[in-house]
Formats: C-alpha cells, sequence, structure tokens
C-alpha cells in the first residue's frame, strides 16, 4: 500500500470518479424485469413432470413399434460427461461421471426393457422411465445375457439429430463389447426418426403450446408495441424477441431471430442495423424452444405509408394467392403414403389449380403465373426435426412414409407478379406448424391468415 498521503489522496479522488462514471452509466440502463411469475411456484418441477410424462409414454407406446418395425433388438445411446447425445433429453437425462448408456433391449415382453447405465441423478431416478438406474455395471457382461442379433447406436450419415455416436465412443463401444457383439451394431438411423416423429398427445399438447408462444411473440414483434417507423433497426425487434425467452424461460429454435425486409430484388436486409421504414415488407422467420420443442414458423407485415389504411392491393392480393396454395397444400398431404409420393401429389394438385411449381428455390419464372416452392419438413424437438419431410432439401426422409402424429412445418414460398415492382415478383413466405393425423393435417394454433399492419 503507498504511504504518501498526495498519493492516497489522488488514487481516492480518481476512484471517485470512477464510481460517479460507473453510477451515471448504470443510471441509464433500464430496470431488470422482475421475476416472470409463470417462472415461479415451481414452474421447474411442472416442466419436468410434463416432460417426465411424455418420456413414459414414448417408452410404452411409440418405442416398442419403432425398434420392431426397424428389426433393432437392442438400442444403445452412448453419453459422456460434457459430450451429451441429441437425444439426452428426450431419454431422460441425467448425470454421467464419465460414460454412460441408455439401453433398450426387445426381450420378446410386450414392453421394451428400460437400463440406465452409468447415468444417475435425482430427475432421472424420480421419472420413472426406466426399470433399473445402475451405478455401473459390466456392460459387455450385460449385453450378452441378452444376446441381440442387431444393436443400434446413433450414427447417420444424412439425419444430424441420429448421429450422436462420436468417433471416439464409437471405438470404446466396439472394445467394451468385443466380438462377436461388435460386428452386430448397426445404424438406428431409422429407429431414432420413427422414435422422435411419432408423436404421443402428451407431446402433441406440449408442442402446440410452445407454437401458440412463438405465434404471440412474433405477432406483437411486427406491431407499433415494438416497431417506430423511422427509428426502429431491425436487429432491435429481434433483440426484442429474445429478450421475451428470456422472461420466460424458453430458448430459441434457430439462434436469433430473421427479422427481414423483402423488396422487388428479393430479401434486402435481415436482422441488422437498417432501420425500418414505412413502405416496407416486413418478415419474421424464428422458432421457440420449449419442453423439449422446437417450432418454425413464419409473419408477415407491411409498414404503412401515410395517409394509409391498409397494404396495398396488389400485396394483399399476392398473400391471398399464398393462401390458396397453402389450402391446396394442406389438403392434399396424407399419412399412409410416403413424403415423396405427398410431395408430387402436391405438384400435380397445386398445377390443377392454377399455381406453377418451381425446379429451383427462389428462382421464379417469367411468367404472369403465381410460382409455388413447398418445403413441408419435419419439425419438433428441432425447428428442423428428423422424421418424414416433404422438402427436397431432405431427400432420404422424402422416402420415409408419413404417419399419423408427425409433425410437420407447413412451408411454402409463393411468388406473384406486382404491378408497382415493374412486374417483379414478390415472395410471400408461409409456414406454420402442424399435425398429421387420419383426417389429413390440422393445425396446432390459429395459422397465418392476412398481413399484419404497422402503422
Amino acid at each position: 500500500m503507498p504511504t504518501n498521503p498526495l498519493i492516497d489522496c489522488s488514487l481516492l479522488r480518481r476512484l471517485r470518479g470512477s464510481l460517479l462514471i460507473a453510477t451515471a452509466a448504470l443510471a441509464t440502463l433500464p430496470a431488470l424485469a422482475p421475476p416472470d411469475a409463470a417462472l415461479t411456484a415451481q414452474e421447474a418441477r411442472r416442466r419436468w413432470e410434463r416432460m417426465a410424462q411424455i418420456r413414459r409414454d414414448k417408452f410404452d407406446l411409440v418405442l416398442p413399434e419403432a425398434m420392431r418395425e426397424n428389426d433393432i433388438d437392442m438400442w444403445i445411446t452412448v453419453v459422456r460427461e460434457g459430450l451429451p447425445d441429441p437425444l439426452t433429453e428426450d431419454l431422460g437425462g441425467g448425470y454421467v461421471g464419465s460414460t454412460g448408456y441408455y439401453v433398450f433391449t426387445d426381450r420378446g415382453d410386450e414392453r421394451i426393457e428400460r437400463v440406465a447405465i452409468g447415468v444417475g441423478g435425482y430427475r432421472l431416478a424420480r421419472s420413472r422411465a426406466y426399470d433399473r438406474i445402475l451405478g455401473s455395471a459390466d456392460l459387455r457382461a450385460f449385453v450378452a445375457e441378452r444376446d441381440p442379433e442387431r444393436i443400434g447406436v446413433n450414427m447417420s450419415e444424412q439425419i444430424g439429430g441420429a448421429d450422436g455416436l462420436s468417433h471416439s465412443s464409437y471405438l470404446h463401444l466396439v472394445t467394451t463389447l468385443g466380438e462377436p457383439y461388435a460386428s452386430r451394431i448397426v445404424s438406428a438411423e431409422k429407429l431414432v426418426s420413427d422414435f422422435r416423429s411419432r408423436r404421443v398427445a402428451t407431446e402433441i399438447a406440449a408442442f402446440a403450446e410452445a407454437g401458440e408462444i412463438s405465434r404471440e411473440i412474433a405477432e406483437r414483434a411486427l406491431s407499433n408495441e415494438v416497431i417506430v417507423p423511422g427509428a426502429t433497426a431491425l436487429e432491435d425487434v429481434a433483440w426484442w424477441m429474445m429478450d421475451r425467452l428470456l422472461e420466460r424461460g424458453l430458448g430459441t429454435s434457430f439462434d436469433f431471430p430473421s427479422v427481414y425486409i423483402t423488396g422487388p430484388s428479393g430479401i434486402e436486409a435481415t436482422s441488422s442495423e437498417r432501420i425500418i421504414q414505412r413502405g416496407d415488407l416486413l418478415m419474421i422467420d424464428w422458432g421457440v424452444e420449449h419442453l423439449n420443442f422446437a417450432t418454425d414458423m413464419k409473419r408477415v407485415a407491411y409498414v404503412l405509408r401515410e395517409g394509409e389504411t391498409e397494404a396495398p392491393a396488389s400485396l394483399v392480393h399476392a398473400y391471398e394467392r399464398g393462401l390458396e396454395a397453402r389450402a391446396v397444400i394442406r389438403r392434399t398431404i396424407r399419412a399412409g403414403r410416403t413424403a415423396q409420393a405427398n410431395s408430387d401429389a402436391i405438384g400435380e394438385a397445386l398445377s390443377a389449380a392454377g399455381f406453377r411449381p418451381m425446379a429451383v428455390f427462389n428462382q421464379p419464372y417469367d411468367t404472369p403465373t403465381t410460382d409455388i416452392m413447398w418445403g413441408n419438413h419435419s419439425v419438433g424437438n428441432l425447428g428442423h426435426g428428423i422424421g418424414p419431410s416433404i422438402a427436397f432439401f431432405n431427400p432420404l426422409r422424402l422416402t420415409y412414409e408419413v404417419r399419423p402424429t408427425n409433425l410437420l412445418s407447413i412451408e411454402l414460398f409463393a411468388y406473384t407478379p406486382v404491378p408497382e415492382w415493374d412486374g417483379a415478383k414478390v415472395r410471400i413466405p408461409l409456414e406454420d406448424d402442424a399435425v398429421v393425423t387420419e383426417r389429413g393435417v390440422e393445425w396446432l394454433y390459429p395459422p397465418a391468415e392476412r398481413i399484419l399492419l404497422v402503422r
């Protein structure tokens, strides 16, 4: 410590000045919002209880058929400390000290045996999803006692959510099991897709809740609650949405929300410092993570010019053409046929209804037609799910059969000429989440039906 009193006083003056500056800076910050009431009164426990119920229902009702249809006798998911599998939450989470395994065995009974080895913790034990939770066990002896012919593990070339087994974990598993079991390891790619994408009632209820939350926040974001024309930037809207997630203890499906402006030449700016102006056509593409589910949806808004009370008739017409195409798509999708067969049927139905299906994304035809590109992809635990997908960008899952309870994002882009844009086509994006039933496709919350207005 310095002993010179002049030095001490100088130091005190500098500290006092710094304190005053810091205090002034803090005074300019908005007050922290009080904890949301929904996050109090054991909300964490309620959310966990719902996820535990989903897990039990999935193990009882979906897992047996998924394993047997894919001819998998034993399914092993390997987890390591600091390296969870994409399905860790689906399977119950828990604490892993080094290496753990979720092991599911078809022993010929009505239900599938479920054992967690090297994974534990309060919530896993209390979930009542597993027959046994073993702190440790000889995995080879455990497997040999059951003697499975085909052992599925999470590795996949085309489905990221089914490719959780790392290279070192694979080598560890092969060494631990030894022969003949190491040679019986096969990809559980299709099993994982079926297990995740075939939904029980508790999942559909939870996903619908997540969808309603994402709709509410997106539609508030595209309003004067958030936007002041001439002052608010695109990124301001995106950050406002992120703050709403933070307040409610939610996650985001796709990192930062895409808040963008579309003009005659296409997308002009996305979630940037670009200031929103009157006459802008705004879009939001985003999703909410809630209860291990992730939504995917879009909304469109128009910023009124001075004197306007509604969006220009040409934009309203383009939007309504998109809604007409969506209705065609929705009534065409059927369970019981492959995603590719559904896609082919959609193309035929759109053509019959006067639309022109597109061959290449974002390359509309130089004709007066309304051109349509669709990508009705799987959705659920990820914003882009891993089940059957009626989307050109999921070639493997185009071969999968669409089944009742599959969750789909009904997504399309409608390109319609706009006279005020010298005939250039406006791209109207529509996307909302739905469930496939025996009756067809059913919405899980109110879908987009109009261009929102910012005054």
